[in-house]
């Protein structure tokens, strides 16, 4: 029996990015036959993808694809951090980016059955079931999407932690595909939620200001100067205890800094009139401007035309100002961000105590 050395663990492991155990394993299997441990590993791809199903895949990396105006960033999910770097796992991905860009499934589901891109005698599942025993780590293609314009760009931040696609329609050339990149670097680094105000609904603007309306009452001493010396005026007549009170006569020579001092409780009760008191609050025209004023400002942040455009030499050019710059006629017909693991559970794990339980076993 051939002596299985850590070195040559580490080997087989950076050829497939399978797990220590299995390599190992493998290894002895196959008396440290490296091509032959290969195969083991391929060969016992359906009993392990099955007993990996149960495990969290929040890891990965995200991938695009592009073919003339149509483009699509996909995501695909591992256990580990390690995985997502090794390089066959990454193949797999950029092969699953030019599956979905040429697939007519309208999810990752429908996909699935189709006849896989670069092997017409498996289907996308079967692949997938090979490479989970190949990686020896639970595989999941999580999520695709499509964008089309004339001219459509993307942009792969952070290794593949971010994928970003942005389409536009009315101009084209070299010009305009390096101003849709910077697009897709904004998108990257601002998370917008809109390309504009007028992709809000009336329904959504009308919830924006809702929650900008109880969330200013949540936050008395944010409030005009006249509304907040209304609630704290009955606060002292028969809400605050006797120590606040005390406090707010020794420190209301400067409001600035009364927050500061006075309990939570009394913090707590001063919102709970102002909630109570809404909808006087909310006719008064100063309260109002205060709350349009804070939508205003928010939907710059969600809104990509909006926003001040992050390489603007001013500090203050919008988005919508830099790509007019460019060309007066470019309309952003979409934009398509993906996160890796945005919205999943992360298994939370100490990787040292790992290495060292798998060494030890």
């Amino acid at each position: 029996m051939a002596e299985i050395t850590a070195s040559m663990v580490k080997e087989l492991r950076e050829m497939t990015g399978a797990g220590m155990m299995d390599c190992k394993k493998a290894l002895n299997e196959t008396n440290g036959d490296m091509d032959a441990a290969v195969d083991v590993l391929r060969k016992s791809g359906a009993a392990k993808a099955e007993k990996k199903a149960s495990r969290i895949a929040a890891e990965g990396i995200t991938r695009a694809a592009i073919d003339g105006n149509k483009a699509v960033v996909v995501e695909v999910n591992s256990e580990t951090d390690f995985v997502a770097k090794n390089e066959t796992f990454q193949a797999f991905v950029e092969a699953v980016a030019k599956q979905a860009l040429a697939s007519s499934a309208a999810d990752v589901e429908g996909m699935m059955d189709e006849k896989w891109v670069e092997d017409s005698s498996k289907t996308v599942k079967e692949v997938l079931v090979e490479k989970t025993a190949t990686i020896g780590e639970k595989l999941s293609i999580r999520r695709f999407e499509k964008a089309e314009g004339d001219v459509v760009v993307s942009y792969i931040h952070g290794g593949g932690k971010i994928g970003v696609l942005v389409a536009a329609n009315g101009a084209t050339g070299d010009a305009v595909k390096e101003a849709l990149t910077n697009v897709a670097m904004q998108v990257a680094a601002m998370n917008p939620t809109y390309i504009s105000r007028n992709d809000i609904s009336a329904e959504s603007l009308a919830k924006e200001k809702d929650i900008t309306l109880e969330s200013a009452l949540n936050d008395p001493f944010s409030l005009p100067k006249p509304i907040l010396n209304k609630l704290i005026e009955k606060a002292v007549n028969g809400v605050w205890s006797d120590a606040d009170k005390a406090i707010y006569e020794e420190k209301k020579s400067n409001m600035n800094y009364l927050p500061n001092f006075l309990s939570d409780a009394a913090k707590a009760q001063l919102a709970e009139l102002a909630l109570a008191d809404k909808a006087t609050i909310s006719g008064d025209k100063i309260f109002a401007g205060l709350v349009e004023g804070r939508i205003s400002k928010h939907l710059k942040e969600i809104c990509l035309l909006d926003q001040v455009y992050v390489k603007a030499e001013d500090g203050k050019q919008s988005v919508a100002a830099y790509l007019k710059s460019v060309d007066a006629n470019i309309t952003i017909a979409k934009f398509v961000r993906f996160e890796v693991g945005e919205g999943m559970e992360k298994k939370q794990e100490n990787f040292a105590e790992e290495v060292a339980k798998q060494m030890n076993a």
